[in-house]
């Protein structure tokens, strides 16, 4: 017999421990099993390997009948088991997908209670500040009666600081809103060199507390873009006041505007900061979420910029590109449809 026909498949390769379940219905003997077995060692040393079933029939302890029999009743048996199994699986798998979705279902009521929390709290603090923003501005301006120098240094502190509280507030309303779906989008042709400008312009005061350098680059003749001039604003805005917290004393960042192809302007944000771990840019787009999270971080925010930044750019058909060099600095940019007459 050739070892060809041996490697064959035949239905006794599926059939396990077959020895062990003719014993058990009586055919044959364990003593004839073992002489069986070291009749196959045998021949596999003499580089002709046997199969239990043939080893059976070579020593003539079964007929091909019975062989065929015993075989034929353990496939049936071993089918009967994996269709069991099967059902079985079946069932877990319908019971975890049952739990998986009654999990996504609990996390997104919470989700939802969330941004609602965020936007109830988020409208209540606005009466309150816009209160002390009022009264600030009255005492700052002395319309409510002469102040001192020192007086005047605190009130102008304090003002910055509701100023801050504000924009905080600005941004968990933005958030709920686009955590519940309801942030719209009003496009419409935006002069998008014009919004740069005052972006770059308004982020001069900032820059130059930090000792950063700001940079417009706005070619003339730049098209229009399809775009929310008030949300595009913001995101040009969030960016560049980015580059400048993330940039040390004496670096710049530049804020462009580039033609790509016919139909596209390509906006973008360059700095000379800290830059972003490759392994980590993804992480700047997660809510809440700061790099560094130590209690001394020297960096403030609330870690919502960014993840806003992406839902906003997403939400005008495009997507937020960044490029960053850990030590050497960052470039976000995305592209805007142009809009020609």
């Amino acid at each position: 017999m050739s070892n060809n026909n041996i490697s064959k498949l035949t239905p006794e390769m599926l059939v396990p421990r077959m020895g062990e379940y003719i014993v058990q219905k009586g055919m044959i003997s364990e003593d004839d099993l073992q002489k069986v077995l070291s009749f196959q060692q045998e021949q596999a040393r003499l580089g002709k390997p046997y199969m239990l079933g043939q080893a059976l029939l070579e020593l003539k302890m079964l007929d091909r009948d019975s062989l065929d029999q015993v075989i034929t009743e353990q496939l049936i048996q071993l089918r009967t088991a994996l269709q069991s199994a099967n059902r079985n699986l079946e069932q877990r798998v319908k019971e975890r997908t049952a739990d998986l979705n009654e999990a996504l279902e609990r996390l997104s009521e919470l989700s939802k209670m969330k941004a609602n929390f965020v936007a109830n709290i988020s409208h209540e603090l606005r009466t309150p500040l816009t209160h002390i923003k009022g009264y600030l501005e009255l005492l700052i301006t002395e319309s409510l009666g002469p102040i001192v120098e020192e007086q005047h240094h605190a009130l102008e502190i304090s003002q910055k600081s509701a100023t801050r509280l504000g924009t905080l507030i600005d941004d968990l309303i933005t958030f709920s809103l686009a955590s519940r779906g309801e942030m719209s989008m009003k496009l419409v042709k935006a002069d998008i060199g014009r919004i740069i400008s005052l972006v770059a312009k308004s982020a001069l005061s900032k820059a130059e507390e930090r000792g950063v350098q700001v940079i417009a680059v706005v070619p003339e003749n730049i098209p229009q873009v399809q775009a929310d001039p008030e949300k595009i604003g913001w995101v040009v805005n969030q960016l560049l006041d980015n580059g400048i917290k993330f940039t040390p004393s004496g670096g710049s960042v530049v804020i462009a505007l580039k033609e790509e192809g016919s139909n596209l302007v390509v906006c973008s944000v360059t700095d000379t900061g800290i830059g972003i771990p490759a392994s980590r840019v993804n992480e700047v787009f997660e809510v809440f979420h700061q790099l560094d999270e130590s209690s001394t971080r020297h960096f403030g925010g609330t870690g919502l910029g960014l993840a806003l930044v992406r839902q906003i750019v997403e939400g005008h058909g495009s997507m937020l590109d960044i490029q960053s060099v850990e030590g050497e600095g960052s470039t976000f940019k995305f592209p805007l449809l142009a809009v020609r007459e």
